[in-house]
């Protein structure tokens, strides 16, 4: 006779994250199958099965094997998140971890992923930062952060992600409106799923910003303290510099170093006169010299160097925030915010212009006048897309580039005719026909249909990262 199967009342939320896992290992099954071809494929081991697939169902293997990853991190981080609880102080020596030889649960997670402890540490804590609460009553509460929660349960977002926020949000939470957290949370949250960490990492900065005003001058004195600067020689005779700078600190060397190497990029450029001798440095190794330049150039000489002449600190704020010291701003090329106050003093310097944009006495359309755009274009257009506007390159490294070329198609020297782009993504955007749509505050990208048949308009330029102001408020 069979017997009845015994239940628990935590057996329906097991059963949901196994029933996720899968689905995974199911859609995971079907895409390998698809991907492979149809008259028949070698069988053997999974790289020997990877090479004969079609781009398209590799493409597809990637996405549902991340798919099952992020599902899999979600019930990875509950349970670390309940082996950390097993092991609170208060259980001293019979606590979980201890009783397992390991002096914390850091340690217990990371020896059983065989991975860093910095890895561990962070599924420990997006596992509590999102995990439900509970009374002293016992009655369930749910997380104090419940849109991340629902998103990582969902596999929306990655670990990753959910660290940077969850992060972002319990350092300014004492400060900040719950209310306002909230919507900051929503919002990021709808941005962790549809652009890459590093992204999200600028969005998360810009959100700390808007959430906690009054707590980014502080934070800028903490980082201010830790600056230095270390120099040693190792046995091989190298000199290793270890630097450590603040943003507004950062900021000078940053732009006259990425100066120098967007000039020697430049004339690798075709049409450039030919050198006699080719460049075949790395970026690090421009820099380096770019960096030995500067100090030859302090030390003896009192001319400008070159391309240091054109070159210029910018930094991006409001006109209320500058003229009352409130709220924050950015500096080009940094991601991080400075207050409003260090703003100010930067303004004071000549060789720093504060992006205060928009002024009559400024040309910003130029029609067909000039081929080039100008040094105040480049700021709009550069405020606009903060960088290359399809990758996010560093914006010393990228150009104004008509998107209805000059000779081809007449394109006017206009705002609404330029966007900011890298060298490697004008090239990609034009040999594959990528169509580009800017807006005042935003650039859209149309892929071709060869890309995506659907061609669904991908966002670009700075309102990727940056969140929008109504949400924020």
């Amino acid at each position: 006779m069979e017997q009845p199967t015994r239940t628990t009342p935590h057996a329906a939320p097991a059963s949901r994250a196994l029933a996720a896992l899968e689905r995974d290992l199911a859609s995971l099954r079907d895409a390998w199958v698809g991907a492979m071809p149809a008259w028949g494929a070698m069988h053997g081991s999974a790289q020997l099965e990877a090479e004969q697939m079609s781009d398209a169902g590799l493409v597809q293997v990637v996405e549902t094997i991340a798919r099952a990853r992020r599902d899999l991190d979600a019930v990875f981080a509950t349970a670390a998140a309940e082996v950390a609880k097993r092991s609170g102080p208060e259980f001293g020596e019979i606590g979980l971890a201890k009783a397992q030889g390991f002096h914390n649960p850091v340690r217990l997670i990371a020896a059983a992923t065989g991975g860093s402890r910095a890895d561990a540490q962070r599924l420990i804590a997006v596992g509590t930062a999102t995990a439900e609460r509970q009374t002293f009553s016992g009655e369930r509460m749910p997380s104090r952060h419940p849109h991340l929660a629902a998103a990582v349960a969902s596999g929306a977002v990655s670990i990753e992600a959910a660290s940077a926020i969850t992060t972002m949000l319990d350092r300014a939470s004492a400060r900040a409106d719950p209310s306002r957290a909230e919507l900051v949370e929503h919002a990021l949250v709808e941005l962790a799923a549809r652009v890459p960490l590093e992204t999200l990492i600028r969005g998360v900065r810009e959100a700390e910003a808007r959430l906690d005003p009054d707590g980014v001058e502080p934070r800028e004195d903490e980082l201010r303290m830790e600056r230095s600067l270390t120099m040693r020689e190792d046995h091989h005779g190298m000199v290793h510099l270890h630097a450590r700078l603040d943003p507004e600190s950062a900021a000078p060397v940053k732009a006259a170093i990425d100066a120098l190497v967007s000039d020697a990029l430049r004339r690798r450029r075709p049409g450039e006169p030919a050198p006699v001798v080719d460049d075949r440095r790395s970026i690090p190794q421009i820099r380096a010299d770019a960096l030995a330049a500067l100090a030859r150039h302090t030390v003896g000489c009192t001319q400008t160097v070159v391309p240091l002449a054109k070159t210029t600190v910018v930094v991006r704020v409001d006109l209320d925030a500058l003229v009352d010291g409130l709220g924050h701003a950015r500096i080009d090329g940094v991601d991080q915010p400075i207050s409003a106050a260090t703003a100010r003093r930067m303004a004071a310097d000549a060789e720093l212009v504060p992006a205060v944009l928009g002024g009559e006495s400024l040309p910003l359309d130029l029609g067909r006048a000039a081929r080039l755009f100008t040094k105040a274009q480049r700021l709009a257009l550069g405020e606009r897309d903060g960088g290359c506007a399809s990758c996010g390159q560093n914006i010393g490294y990228v150009e104004a580039h008509h998107i209805d070329w000059w000779e081809r198609d007449t394109g006017p020297t206009d705002l609404s005719n330029g966007v900011m782009l890298c060298s490697y993504c004008h090239h990609m955007i034009h040999r594959d026909g990528w169509q580009i749509r800017p807006g005042p505050n935003e650039v859209w990208f149309i892929p071709p249909p060869h890309i995506d048949p659907g061609q669904v308009p991908r966002l670009g330029g700075r309102a990727r990262f940056e969140l929008r102001k109504a949400m924020a408020a």
